[in-house]
């Protein structure tokens, strides 16, 4: 991408996957000029940016030694970051240039689930109760005083990464093992690193929220769908523009109390709660853009674009949240039934009904796709609809075992 220098300038901290990620740079480069900051030469990501610097975006001084470079010979408007593993390297970049942001420690607060549990209790927002430990036999004794049903995840993953569910006693072991053998990249590693909680049971929500100048805005409520229980893959999201918890006096105090204590008060976050017949029940808080698509999808139903809200808010500027219409999309990831190695994955366009917007094969042939506790996120496609109402977006996607034709055979058994 040519650059003239008029547009305001953003480090971009790493790109993150094409499939799931374009939509943000190819929104927001309209606006700004992006430095691509990367272990990796540009590829995808080529038409978005306009220069880029091979460093480990990791390491944080490395990181910030590359920053410095380009702000030497660039004015730099502020640091551009969604992917979950980088956070916190580049909220350590937009402190040491200073540049507009969440310091470093109450990014760390978010990632860490147990340290969110922690400011969550102090500021008295209503959230499950939860133990952190380091072995399988703390893991015991905690759902024991917890009481069963309880939920086992990994202290700093997200995503539903390593998230089983145990009903008794006998269901401890296989979720321990499964909360403290997920990992992903740029995630730290913790000595106490699993956490037991209370299972709260009712439906699932996130809230895609700007935080600018102390205001609070949600932008998007997507109800999520969950499947291969016990564990808690994320199959799918429906957005309504008209979702009356976007104006619901309890979510938003929750949203500010939760951010107050954790001192997020810059850019957009992913938060996400249970709607129990007690009340909402915060889960968790993620100092980034929701993933799965969620703010494209909350761009299709109310016209804001939330990435470019973030990209705003990391300049200084006030983002733009003026709802443009009211409309219902969803998205529905099709997995496997069992272990799988791809031949082909094919979308017929010719087969979209009316509500359907959109279709992409998200693994390609020779492609080796797990179900947890084996693989998590082992999406062979998604389809998206866009429709006048949630029932009719919803219905949309039924079609889609119609629209996507998988072609593949079973996977070989992995060694032990």
């Amino acid at each position: 991408m040519a650059w003239d220098g008029e547009k305001p300038l953003l480090l971009l901290i790493g790109s993150s996957g094409q499939r799931s990620r374009e939509f943000i740079l190819r929104t927001v480069s309209t606006r700004y000029a992006l430095w691509l900051l990367q272990p990796a030469p540009v590829s995808w990501e080529e038409p978005y940016v306009v220069g880029s610097s091979i460093v480990d975006n990791t390491d944080a001084d490395a990181l910030t030694a590359a920053a410095r470079q380009v702000a030497a010979a660039h004015e730099v408007a502020g640091v551009f970051c969604y992917d979950e593993g980088l956070v916190t390297p580049a909220a350590h970049v937009a402190r040491a240039l200073g540049l507009p942001g969440n310091s470093p420690e109450s990014v760390i607060a978010c990632r860490d689930k147990a340290a969110t549990r922690a400011a969550l209790e102090t500021a008295r927002v209503p959230q499950p109760a939860s133990i952190g430990v380091r072995s399988l036999t703390e893991a015991r004794a905690a759902a024991e005083k917890i009481g069963f049903p309880v939920v086992l995840k990994p202290r700093g993953l997200a995503g539903g990464m390593g998230v089983r569910k145990a009903d008794g006693p006998e269901d401890v072991e296989s979720a321990y093992r499964a909360a403290s053998g997920a990992s992903y990249p740029g995630v730290p590693v913790f000595d106490v690193s699993v956490l037991v909680e209370e299972f709260a049971d009712g439906p699932e929500i996130s809230v895609d929220t700007v935080f600018f100048d102390g205001e609070c805005v949600p932008l998007v409520v997507a109800r999520k769908q969950v499947g291969l229980a016990p564990f808690f893959e994320e199959t799918g999201h429906e957005v309504d523009g008209a979702d009356p918890l976007l104006t619901d006096p309890e979510l938003l105090e929750a949203l500010r109390a939760a951010h107050a204590a954790l001192d997020f008060h810059t850019g957009v976050s992913h938060t996400e709660f249970r709607i129990t017949a007690g009340g909402l029940r915060l889960m968790e808080v993620n100092a980034r853009l929701g993933g799965d698509m969620i703010p494209y999808l909350g761009e299709l139903a109310t016209g804001v674009d939330v990435a470019m809200a973030a990209a705003d808010t990391a300049a200084g500027v006030r983002p733009n949240t003026e709802v443009r219409h009211r409309k219902a999309a969803a998205i529905a990831f099709l997995y496997p039934d069992e272990d799988i190695e791809i031949d082909a994955v094919t979308v017929h366009e010719d087969r979209f009904p009316a509500d359907v917007h959109s279709a992409d094969a998200m693994a390609g042939p020779g492609s080796v796709l797990r179900l947890p506790p084996r693989g998590y996120i082992s999406r062979y496609a998604r389809v998206i609809s866009l429709a006048d109402s949630v029932e009719r977006a919803r219905a949309a996607l039924l079609t889609a075992p119609e629209i996507v034709e998988l072609d593949s055979r079973p996977a070989e058994v992995p060694a032990p």
